[in-house]
């Protein structure tokens, strides 16, 4: 099995150094491939701009073979082509934006499956806000102000990005409607990277709070915690 990185927001405006250097060096260094998923920034057109800034910013780290990937929609996910480019990538990176649209584009896809099967055999799987709240279980709809089902590689956890700015603000509604999860407030320029033993360690410049049984626990730069 593979690693997971979820991030805050404010991805790619040189603040996240820290955790995208510890997913690339879990992936396997400065040479692997790198594939920029921009669907969440389709809705309004900005994919290709997003995209872009993407490749720039982990070539701006170092990384050598860095490409995106036109996977903006429900038939494009669903193109074999696409899903074998994915295959070939170690690390993945799902880009903020319009969350839903990135949840119900990948849900069940073929492009879906091919990151899972980079994740399988050992690659990383990372997402900056929207593109880290469809990784759980739970993520929540603000503009609908409801929960909707994500992508479920971390069960039982919902998260709440930009959690500096105005993810806290959710907090106290998803937790009545989440009584028995775990809430995951990420700051902005702040990631949470899993480990070899199962937890995670919070990396970046601000602090990941987490949520659950009635209580709030802040884990700031180089803490790790476990979820289960």
């Amino acid at each position: 099995m593979g690693y997971l990185l979820l991030e805050g927001g404010a991805e790619f405006d040189g603040q996240m150094s820290a955790p995208d250097l510890r997913a690339i060096e879990l992936a396997g260094g400065l040479d692997v491939p790198i594939c920029i998923i921009p669907a969440a920034a389709a809705p309004d057109n900005n994919h290709k701009r997003a995209g872009g800034n993407g490749v720039r910013w982990f070539q701006s780290l170092g990384a050598t073979n860095v490409f995106s990937l036109d996977v903006i929609d429900s038939t494009s996910a669903a193109d074999p082509t696409l899903a074998a480019s994915i295959r070939t990538s170690r690390l993945l990176y799902l880009l903020g934006g319009f969350t839903r649209h990135l949840a119900e584009t990948l849900a069940g896809s073929a492009c879906w499956q091919g990151a899972l099967d980079v994740y399988e055999q050992g690659g990383v799987i990372a997402g900056s806000s929207a593109g880290a709240m469809v990784l759980c279980e739970h993520y929540y709809d603000p503009s609908k102000k409801r929960l909707l089902k994500g992508l479920n590689l971390i069960p039982n956890a919902c998260v709440l990005p930009h959690h500096n700015t105005f993810g806290k603000s959710w907090a106290e509604q998803l937790t009545n409607l989440l009584p028995d999860a775990t809430l995951l407030g990420i700051d902005e320029a702040t990631g949470m990277v899993t480990d070899l033993e199962g937890g995670w360690q919070v990396h970046g410049a601000g602090a990941v709070t987490l949520y659950r049984s009635g209580t709030a626990v802040r884990y700031g730069r180089g803490e790790m915690f476990l979820l289960a």
